[in-house]
């Protein structure tokens, strides 16, 4: 049965349209305190990309703005990762993304289809983007935390799960395959209090911490090719820290990885290229090696130093 379920994503996968297969995604590093370099960026999230279909470009979070420009012309999508970054004491990544979150609005607008995705702390990120504000977050019981999520509409009626099979939505629904790790995030009251998040993003899904108190934990904008999910979906995938609690079941698998054939679907849909081969070739994270750590969150992590 599984084995058909993915068959027919496959199929309906297809029927998309797919202009662009050498896709290039970026994935935006965050500061780093190991002396392996001063920014990271998790593995998991660069195999979670590659594994369906797609090329990895680091976003390093100093890159100054007339190179972010010019990289934003070159590649087809961003991944804005989890992470634990102090958005206070953080000003040149918070600029940076804000000149993501403006490079992607605007494009969008002009006609330039680019998708942007947001996991746990990027989720959240594309809350506080779309508010203007950074001070929407809430304290939540919610780390190391694997449930289902709670549709709050009819997943197929969204654009993530449209061509999502029955089975794929019913795995999210009733078994525990979604993986929280986060200690914020945004109420459905808060949300329902901003007139510009309501009119800005659909709400998916919500949950419930340890304590009973509800979040919101999956999203989509209306009228930008703009996802997220307060969950891990590369985590049941590409993780293994033996202190972390992930379903690594076949119906788990499934699930979370229809997100990344999705996402990476969408971002064909975008003609973005390289001036030339050599650019390309000199921008891809193959460029760098992951370091491994059996005992530590992240099995492999990519290390860089400043981009100046």
């Amino acid at each position: 049965m599984l084995y058909k379920i993915v068959t027919l994503f496959l199929l309906m996968a297809l029927a998309v349209n797919a202009q662009n297969n050498r896709p290039i995604i970026g994935i935006l590093s965050q500061p780093s305190y190991s002396s392996q370099g001063s920014q990271y960026i998790a593995a998991s999230y660069v195999k979670y990309i590659e594994s369906a279909g797609a090329r990895v470009v680091p976003i390093l979070y100093d890159i100054s703005p007339q190179n972010l420009k010019t990289l934003f012309t070159s590649i087809n999508g961003i991944l804005l990762p989890g992470g634990g970054v102090d958005f206070d004491s953080q000003p040149v990544y918070m600029q940076t993304l804000q000149n993501i979150w403006t490079l992607v609005l605007s494009a969008n607008q002009n006609g330039d289809y680019f998708p942007l995705w947001g996991t746990c702390m990027g989720f959240q990120e594309l809350l506080c983007l779309a508010d203007g504000n950074f001070n929407i977050l809430s304290s939540y019981d919610s780390e190391n935390y694997t449930v289902p999520i709670d549709f709050t509409i009819q997943p197929q009626t969204s654009k993530l799960f449209a061509t999502a099979p029955s089975e794929i939505t019913n795995i999210l629904a009733t078994q525990p395959v979604t993986m929280n790790n986060h200690h914020f995030g945004l109420s459905p009251e808060t949300f329902a209090n901003s007139s510009t998040l309501t009119s800005f993003y659909r709400v998916i899904s919500d949950n419930v911490d340890r304590a009973g108190l509800k979040f919101i934990s999956t999203i989509e904008a209306y009228n930008y090719p703009i996802y997220g999910t307060q969950w891990h979906p590369e985590k049941p995938l590409f993780e293994w820290w033996a202190q972390e609690v992930m379903n690594h079941s076949y119906p788990s698998i499934l699930a979370n990885y229809y997100t990344a054939l999705f996402f990476v679907n969408e971002c064909r849909n975008n003609q973005h290229a390289f001036a030339d081969l050599a650019s390309e070739n000199a921008a891809l994270i193959y460029n760098y090696s992951p370091v491994y750590n059996p005992s530590g969150d992240f099995v492999q992590t990519y290390y860089f130093n400043s981009s100046n």
